[in-house]
This record gives C-alpha cells, structure tokens and sequence, in this order.
C-alpha cells in the first residue's frame, strides 16, 4: 500500500471505509512528514498534534466498530488561519492577535467536524489574507513563494503533509498558490460556502477555497460544505447538487473557451505556450475548443478589482487603523490607508462594473462548458518578498464564477505551470466532471523534489 501521507483524500477516504487504512495510521504518516518537512516549509503557525492524535484515536475505534461518522471520516485537513476554530488560535497573520483562541468554529471548520474530519492545524496567511507575506516557502523550491495568501495551505498539500487544505479567494488566494505548488485548486460559486467565521477581507468576493491533489478530492469536500447558511449574508439559498455523482458523470465532446487577446498577451512566454498547448490537447481528446476575446466589461474590471479590494478591507478595520495603525505590517498598513482615502463613487462605480462583468461571464458560459486561461502570469517568483500576481484570477473573484485550478506541467526551471477552468455559476458538478476529463487528458503526476526525495 502506498505511503499513508502520499494518498490523496480520496484514495485515504476509500482505504479508510474498507478497512485497510486507520485515522490514527493516516495522521501518524502525515505528522511524520510534517516533523521531516516543517522547518524547511514553514507551513503551519499552529499544529495541533495532541488534539489531532486523540480524535485520530476515537476515529479508528469508530470505524473498527463499522461507525463511520461522515464522508470525510478521519482525514486530516489543514486551515487556513483566518477561519475560526474554537479552542485553537487564529492569528490572521496578526500581530495584535497573536494569542486570540475563537470560542466557536467558522462554518467550514464546523461542517468539516459534522463530517468525521481531524482538524490538524491552522496553515499561514498572509496578514489579513492582504500583502504581507507568511514565512512559508514553496516545496518545489524552497527559494521561491508558493503563492498567497493561502500560502500554508498550498505548500502543506504539495509537500504531503495533509491530503486537503481550506484556503480562501478573495483576488486569487487558492488558485494562484495551488498553481505555484503544482496542486489542485477548487473556489466554488461566490455563495455557495458559507463563509461564517471567516476573518473577512472583501464582503463582495471572499470565498472559501479548497487545494488538493486531484479533482476526485474536490466533490468530497464540497459535499460537506456546500449549502445555505443563515449566519452568513453572502450565503445563497441555492440547491445543494449529489457533486460525487455529478462528478463521476461522462464527458463527451466538452466545449471550452480559450480568452486572448491583451489579456493573454501579458503572460510569461512559457505560459501562453503552455496554455496553447493544453487547449490543442483537449481539442485532439475531442474538445471543441474556440478562442474567444474578453467581454467589454473586462476592461474596466483591474481597476474596479482594486478599487473593492482596498475599500472594502479598510472599512472592516477601520477602528484599528485609526487606534492601534502599529499593530499592522507596513505593506498592509499603506494599502488599507488607500482604501480609507477611496471616493464613495469610485467604490459604487466598482460594483457597477463587477456587476456587468459578472452578467457578461454568464453569458459566456451559455455557449461553453467551460473558460479556459492561465492560472498565473508567471511561474512561482523567486523570493518571499512578494506572494506573486493574481491579475489571472481578479476577474473570477469578481465575477463569483466556480473555478478549478490544474497543474498542467514544468517549467524549464522545473517550477509547476496550471491552467483554470471558469464554469457557469451554481454549476459545480458539471465544472467537476470536466475537470476531471481534463486532468486525464494532462496526466500531470509530479511532485517537489523534496518530497519525492
């Protein structure tokens, strides 16, 4: 059998309900790893080894005894460390909350729990999921950024030291990381997670994210999930799809989107023949693949991206930046400043202009299974200084549009290049089972040396 730690969840969840793998063997290979990996990585800014290992152990008595206590029965899971866990800190990248422990769970935390999951720690952010980067280090790498700000959570996943994380998308904060550390990278609809409990950036696109390790992870985790939440203003009253099933259903001549354009254009060269040679792939699987031009809202939508981003963020922490402004990095700090000094009619126009970008995106996808770009403009940058660009992954963010992020190859540095695929809102499933076609059709199988090594 393979290695416990190097299953991906759904292999783990399969083995577990069979009775060939225990939680406790699967989060014993997993700290293994973590003891071996973590001090070059960096990943975690909490670990909870003791509680993990005694829920572990509950975990294996149950499923002895044939109780298994939901789909994700003793699978370890990684938290990004802006949602609340009860009893465990949330730091937020924050000084200010270095030692502040929540008294209850974020919804994702809690629905996570209902479904039989370990919480194993809480993985590194970036200061309020904003510009200050973590001190994680991507495991391909180590010299370079595994993105952000979901950055523990991607480079946790890729190094092995947990089959699943949660991260969150606000600009490309789960995409852009699961690119860089060669990944698998899942936002759902804007809506559709609720996002109760999360430290928010921007109301108008937070959304949770997932990164794991192929597509078959993905309907596992937005099962137990998905579904409408009264606690959370953003949440939709929208049906809740059998995403497994839906999933595991054939695909037959898919139809996707390649944008260009000025757009396209502004990619590393690497990348765009990367992507080109990904859409000529999938038309030779049997894709129909058309080039398409960005919509005319889509010009307009950079500036109305940063616009909600540096606005949005400095109202939440407004009575911080006017009391306690120390606490806060300096990178942070000059860009929340931004957002207190932003018109009121810049802000209103910006929501115009994500409005119409998201009405244009729908139509779009009337005619398409699919969209397909870039994940990234460039691969993994070199340094820390800097979590990298998400100007690939701004206008799904706007937008709210489900996204899966795969790795779709190396670099001549031997750094991991991955391409999105944007499908029609609320429709998770029928995003899924293409994903899952085309992660076939790409057969993308490496991982960091580090790991492998």
């Amino acid at each position: 059998m393979t290695e416990p730690c190097l299953m991906t969840l759904s292999e783990a969840v399969r083995h577990i309900r069979a009775g060939g793998l225990s939680p406790l063997e699967l989060l014993e290979s997993c700290l293994e790893n973590i003891d071996l990996l973590e001090p070059d990585v960096k990943a975690w800014v909490t670990l909870d080894r003791e509680g993990a290992l005694r829920q572990a152990k509950l975990l294996s008595d149950d499923a002895i005894g044939g109780a298994l206590r939901g789909p994700l029965h003793g699978i370890p899971v990684g938290i990004k460390d802006i949602f609340y866990t009860a009893g465990m800190r949330t730091t937020a990248g924050h000084s200010a909350m270095a030692d502040f422990i929540p008294r209850y769970d974020s919804a994702v935390v809690e629905r996570l729990r209902q479904a039989g999951a370990i919480i194993l720690g809480k993985t590194a952010t970036t200061e309020f999921a904003l510009m200050a980067p973590a001190a994680t280090r991507n495991p391909w790498n180590l010299a370079h950024t595994p993105g952000g700000s979901s950055s523990g959570s991607g480079a946790a996943v890729a190094a092995r030291m947990c089959p699943v994380a949660i991260g969150s998308q606000t600009g490309g904060s789960t995409i852009r990381p699961a690119a860089y550390c060669g990944v698998v990278g899942f936002k759902p609809t804007y809506g559709r997670v609720s996002a109760f409990g999360m430290i928010p950036l921007a109301c108008s696109t937070d959304h949770p994210g997932i990164i794991a390790r192929e597509v078959n992870d993905l309907p596992l985790l937005l099962q137990a999930l998905a579904g409408y939440d009264p606690r959370d203003q953003t949440s939709a009253m929208m049906p809740v799809g059998d995403y497994v099933r839906e999933t595991e259903a054939p695909v037959t001549r898919p139809s996707i989107a390649l944008m260009t354009g000025d757009f396209l254009e502004t990619a590393a060269d690497e990348i765009r023949t990367n992507v080109t040679a990904v859409a000529d792939r999938f038309a030779r699987a049997g894709a129909r693949v058309e080039q398409i031009a960005p919509p005319p809202s889509f010009g307009e939508l950079g500036k109305a991206f940063w616009t909600i981003l540096t606005t949005e963020p400095a109202a939440y922490h407004q009575e911080a930046l006017e009391n306690r402004p120390g606490t806060f990095d300096p990178k942070t700090l000059e860009f929340l400043k931004k957002g207190l000094a932003t018109p009121a009619v810049k802000y209103v126009h910006s929501l115009d202009v994500q409005r119409r970008f998201r009405r244009d995106s729908a139509v779009i996808l009337q005619h398409y299974d699919a969209i397909l770009v870039p994940s990234t403009n460039f691969t993994a940058p070199a340094g820390l200084d800097s979590t990298g660009d998400p100007v690939f992954n701004n206008p799904w963010s706007m937008s709210g549009n489900p996204v899966v992020g795969l790795p779709s190859g190396l670099s001549g540095q031997g750094l991991p290049m991955a391409v999105q695929l944007v499908g029609a809102a609320f429709a998770e499933g029928r995003l899924l089972a293409l994903a899952r076609w085309c992660e076939r059709q790409l057969g993308f199988k490496d991982m960091p040396s580090l790991v492998s090594h």
